[in-house]
């Protein structure tokens, strides 16, 4: 029979395997990659950690999935492909990735700082970034953007990717916020959408 509190996790995170990656996320973000067992992971999520093992075989393993699902998570949740499409609200769809799930980015940036300690993430990293500008790459090709889309996309998740990490690190969500306005406004002038 499960405690109160596991049966609170499992609530929290859902079932199955996702609940797993979603743990994984969470107990990361909050003590970072050195926290992640498959203790914490089983402990946040309600289950025994055998299953953890189980469905991830390592620990290297578990985080690699845990990152393709909390970029995944992110992209679609941020409505990126829509937000580069520039007739969308820009400004408020990429705010409201910042607002919903900040530690599906706190996680993603823990990576990217362990990955430069750990080579054998830079893969996995790398691959989080190439997923990021793909679906940037999506949406401006939707707006009609023809020249040096890769290139573009690029500058255009450098600029959110800094925003983001100022946010989470404490900035006014209104200097954010005129922030990506200036992005987009840029956005306009580079596809010759601005008015």
């Amino acid at each position: 029979m499960k405690t109160t509190a596991a049966a609170a996790a499992s609530s929290k995170y859902g079932t199955g395997k996702e609940a797993l990656l979603r743990a994984a996320v969470g107990v990361v973000a909050a003590k970072g990659l050195r926290g992640l067992t498959y203790r914490s992971v089983a402990e946040a999520a309600g289950v025994n950690n055998t299953l953890v093992a189980h469905h991830f075989g390592s620990r290297d393993a578990l985080i690699a999935a845990a990152l393709d699902w909390a970029a995944e998570q992110s992209i679609s949740s941020s409505r990126l492909r829509e937000a580069a499409d520039l007739g969308q609200p820009f400004t408020e769809a990429l705010l409201d990735l910042l607002l919903s799930e900040p530690e599906l980015q706190v996680f993603q940036y823990e990576m990217i700082l362990e990955a430069r300690r750990r080579p054998e993430l830079a893969a996995s990293v790398s691959a989080l970034y190439d997923n990021y500008i793909e679906a940037l790459a999506d949406g401006l090709r939707a707006s009609g953007l023809t020249h040096n889309v890769q290139v573009v996309a690029r500058t255009l998740f450098a600029s959110l990717d800094g925003l983001v990490l100022q946010y989470l690190a404490g900035v006014d969500r209104e200097e954010i916020a005129a922030s990506l306005e200036e992005v987009h406004q840029v956005l306009l002038l580079r596809t010759g959408a601005a008015t």
